[in-house]
């Protein structure tokens, strides 16, 4: 995994320069007019390559891994949207998102693996675009909406790309990633064909307590939003010890999501690790087990 970008010895005034530079980093990339595309040679595993796609800020060209499997393609596309936070400084210090062993699961399928950065985050950089505001009054749509709109730019990008399949996408979210996936619902099947959505959702452990969701009946309506006129099948998954949005929690989200119309397959799986919110991230064999199911599921 990437290290951190800055040392835990770090300042505090530090850090906060820091955050500064990473707002204003993308300005540099973008007036030396770094391109999107491969960025670097393939490596193991799986043909692991550094990319850089489009973001919804044009200002900002996103830092991205890609993985797929031997030969030319095309190969049918998977796309990991990962975890958010509200706080700036561990926004900044956040490592290039791999989910190397989901990656590496989904290429075993067949599938060609992108997982980009969204702005506001790590090296990439620029403003937080998917900002869900106080604690009390969190616009969750608006937040979902934005992520929603990150992931499909990224889309629409490596989908112009040879070694990939035009249609029928497979969107992977997790947590603020999930939220944003769940928003992507409405889209035309066609274009993306199903989601996965590790532990959905936005406002979850707030203050750093276990358990404490900002305005939760918010969050619950919202996905009730989501849901409405949805067209794209969701594989709703939640571990047992997830301290962010516990199965309760995240059940009546699901039920909300579903009562709009979505198609929803909810399970609740076994503790993971000491935190299951981080299962989307984990290293074992467990999460091969869990997307083989998931797939298999969403073909019936």
């Amino acid at each position: 995994m990437p290290k951190p970008l800055f040392p835990p010895s770090a300042t505090a005034a530090g850090l906060i320069a820091a955050v500064f530079w990473c707002a204003i980093m993308p300005v540099t990339y973008a007036s030396a007019q770094v391109q999107p595309g491969a960025q670097s040679a393939e490596e193991s595993p799986a043909r692991w390559q550094l990319w850089r796609v489009p973001s919804p800020d044009a200002s900002v060209v996103s830092h991205a891994l890609l993985f797929r499997p031997p030969g030319e393609g095309p190969f049918p596309l998977a796309l990991i949207a990962h975890a958010s936070t509200q706080n700036a400084i561990r926004r900044a210090q956040m490592p290039q998102p791999e989910y190397r062993a989901l990656a590496v699961a989904l290429v075993a399928r067949g599938f060609a693996v992108l997982v980009p950065e969204r702005p506001g985050h790590g090296a990439t950089g620029g403003a937080y675009l998917e900002d869900q505001g106080d604690c009390a009054g969190a616009d969750y749509a608006k937040a979902g909406r934005v992520t929603a709109e990150a992931i499909r730019t990224a889309i629409d990008f490596i989908r112009t790309q040879p070694f990939v399949r035009k249609e029928g996408a497979l969107v992977v979210g997790h947590s603020a990633g999930g939220w944003g996936a769940l928003a992507l619902a409405q889209s035309d099947p066609k274009t993306i064909s199903r989601i996965i959505a590790f532990a959905p959702g936005r406002g979850g452990r707030a203050n750093d307590r276990a358990g404490d969701v900002c305005a939760p009946e918010r969050l619950i309506s919202t996905a009730g939003k989501f849901g409405k006129g949805a067209r794209v099948p969701v594989t709703w998954i939640i571990a047992e010890n997830d301290s962010y949005f516990s199965p309760a929690l995240s059940r009546r989200m699901a039920d909300a999501f579903r009562s709009g119309g979505a198609k929803v397959d909810f399970r609740v799986v076994p503790n993971s690790g000491e935190d299951g919110h981080w299962l989307a991230e984990g290293e074992s064999a467990s999460i091969a087990t869990i997307l083989t199911d998931a797939l298999s599921q969403r073909k019936q």
